[in-house]
């Protein structure tokens, strides 16, 4: 049982995957993407994921928790996610699509 002060995540990606197969998990991934994303600008920023981001049910959330979220995934250093930074936050956030990463890939690609 989670403490009081302890955030609890739930991973349901590997049962997306299994049940939309891998195209369609990547597909929902990009539809996550655009949902969070500065239509102006293409990208995930600070601005755009403080007024998108209670669509995908994170609530109200600092200003601070959110920075972290970004530098967590700003793989360049430009202070904002591509879809590509964004894909691959996502698979690092969840444990078992790590492991099976290879797996799906390989099954995509075929």
């Amino acid at each position: 049982m989670a403490s009081k002060n302890k955030v609890v995540f739930e991973d349901f990606f590997p049962s997306m995957v299994e049940k939309l197969g891998t195209q369609g998990f990547m597909a929902e991934l990009c539809n996550g993407f655009r949902v969070l994303m500065d239509g102006e600008k293409g990208v995930i920023t600070l601005e755009s994921l403080k007024r998108n981001s209670a669509e995908l049910g994170l609530g109200v959330m600092s200003d601070d928790e959110l920075k972290s979220m970004l530098e967590e995934g700003d793989l360049d250093g430009d202070g904002s996610l591509n879809q590509m930074e964004f894909c691959v936050l996502m698979f690092r956030l969840s444990p078992e699509l790590m492991k099976g990463s290879r797996r799906w890939l390989e099954q995509m690609l075929n």
